[in-house]
């Protein structure tokens, strides 16, 4: 089985939803975890191929949210390898 390829991104909370849906419309995320500024997962959002539009409001709104309340967060994002299907 192969590593997981992820990457960390630091933000703020005000830019913390803008990068998420940046992430998301990039179409090979698995999974994205968002942790506060102490490294506890505050929330994690496991990603399917084909997830768009509104089945995302309700992840839009948590996230948002979230944003509103933290001040700096890491996103952890996790990739699909590109030769999985």
């Amino acid at each position: 089985m192969p590593d997981k390829q992820s990457e960390e991104f630091k933000v703020s909370g005000d830019n913390l939803l803008a990068k998420v849906k940046e992430l998301v419309h990039e179409g090979n995320v698995r999974r994205i975890i968002i942790k506060n500024e102490k490294g506890d997962t505050l929330m994690e959002v496991p990603l399917t191929i084909g997830v768009v539009g509104v089945a995302l409001l309700p992840i839009w709104a948590a996230i948002g949210a979230l944003a509103a309340l933290a001040t700096d967060c890491t996103i952890v994002v996790e990739r699909r390898d590109p030769d999985e299907k």
